[in-house]
């Protein structure tokens, strides 16, 4: 009835894990080198020692979202310290958004503490307090938690039985089953979130969600994965591809005995044996980063005590970086030359100082280039010593004068620390 009615015919079973026997070994193995192998890292000891379901899920968002885009190495200073100044929901509700933004500096993705920090306010507002109990309420119901964030929070925290779908599970799945359909293709995906869901184990599902992410970051990984210590390689159909050509009786890989397959490689992409297991995932294309340049102009003072104090301004409360605090910057047309870019700034902060700034006046430092996951960025740096005080017009944007230490103390990006 289902054919009849159009719906797409089911993927072919080379792809799909479909024998219970081998459900339940690939569960058992996996768990076995979890236990033996994992690393150990502050949010999985809180979210194994924290009774208290409400606080354990939030230690688990926090990590979460921490993680997104962020080496794990990266994120466990920046996770302990979190912590440490608000170990609960209802501390995070009472921060401001410019205490969030100064422990999140370096993070990068600024908007991601902003919308942890909004949500836990909701939930202590509207839902008393009380964390959402499953993936899909707590999906539903909190702002910036999506598919993956839910099914983690909902399996480590609460025992849900529910799979998650990440980078590192994308690639091993692909891997484990010879998916070489892109990977980023909301139908491919979709397939991946049933499989991930299938496999799950019942009774330990937030340890074989992370057993299964860990695979991918420490095993599995992207260039020269470590087959030879896998646990779970017996399973993989890319491996017994790589060490036995084309696998029989199972049909070939490329035509899995299904014409048009959903799954498979395209055909103008065949299998690479050279490429061996890494042959998947297959990605679409990575976009080119945009190209953009900045002036930026760090205008100096001495304090009163000897020591030079620089001006920041606070950037606007959305878009990229927003609400953090940068030297005085303007956006550069494509070409300009350097002269007008000079006049450009000194026309910039005349406008915006309401005093006479020559363009002579400005000293050009030189160039720092910081790239962004989708904007190479060059910052044009100037310098401007200044005589005594400037009064802003705080009509125009935020702004306060700081030592070098208060600048390292503020909620500034990475890039600025650069420019400095």
């Amino acid at each position: 009835a289902a054919l009849l009615a159009g719906a797409p015919a089911p993927p072919p079973a080379p792809h799909l894990f479909s024998d219970p026997a081998e459900i339940e070994a690939l569960r058992g193995n996996l768990l076995a080198w979890y236990d033996r192998c994992k690393r150990d890292l502050p949010w999985r000891t809180l979210a194994t020692t924290e009774l208290d379901a409400d606080r354990r899920a939030y230690a688990v968002w926090v990590s979460e979202i921490m993680l997104q885009q962020t080496q794990v190495a990266t994120v466990i200073d920046y996770y302990n310290r979190w912590m440490q100044k608000w170990p609960t929901l209802q501390a995070l509700a009472q921060a401001s958004l410019e205490e969030v933004n100064e422990l999140w500096a370096g993070l990068g993705y600024y908007s991601r503490g902003k919308r942890l920090q909004e949500a836990a306010r909701k939930v202590v507002s509207e839902l008393a307090g009380r964390m959402p109990r499953t993936a899909e309420d707590l999906q539903k119901l909190l702002p910036g938690v999506g598919r993956y964030t839910a099914g983690a929070i909902a399996s480590i925290s609460y025992g849900q039985a529910t799979g998650v779908v990440d980078g590192n599970v994308i690639r091993v799945l692909c891997r484990l089953r010879c998916i070489g359909a892109d990977s980023s293709s909301p139908p491919v995906i979709d397939r991946l979130w049933d499989m991930a869901n299938t496999l799950v184990d019942r009774s330990r599902p937030g340890d074989f969600n992370q057993a299964l992410m860990e695979l991918g970051a420490t095993v599995c990984v992207p260039k020269a994965p470590l087959c030879g210590e896998c646990p779970v390689k017996q399973h993989c159909r890319a491996r017994r591809r790589k060490l036995f050509g084309k696998p029989d009786p199972v049909p070939d890989v490329e035509d899995c005995g299904v014409g048009g397959c959903p799954l498979c490689p395209p055909a103008t992409e065949p299998w690479d044996s050279n490429l061996g297991v890494t042959n998947f995932p297959r990605k679409a294309a990575k976009k080119q980063p945009r190209v953009v340049k900045t002036a930026t102009c760090v205008l100096e003072r001495r304090g009163c005590h000897g020591a030079p104090e620089y001006l920041i301004v606070q950037r606007p409360n959305s878009g990229l970086l927003a609400g953090l605090w940068e030297f005085p910057s303007l956006l550069l047309a494509q070409g300009l030359q350097e002269e007008k870019q000079q006049e450009a700034l000194a026309d910039h902060l005349q406008a915006w100082m309401g005093w006479p700034v020559a363009a002579g006046d400005l000293q050009l430092i030189g160039e720092v280039v910081h790239i962004f996951s989708h904007i190479h960025q060059t910052y044009v740096i100037y310098s401007l010593p200044l005589d005594g005080d400037v009064t802003l017009d705080p009509a125009s944007s935020p702004s306060r004068w700081v030592t070098e230490e208060e600048f390292h103390a503020s909620a500034v990006s990475t890039a600025m620390k650069k420019v400095l």
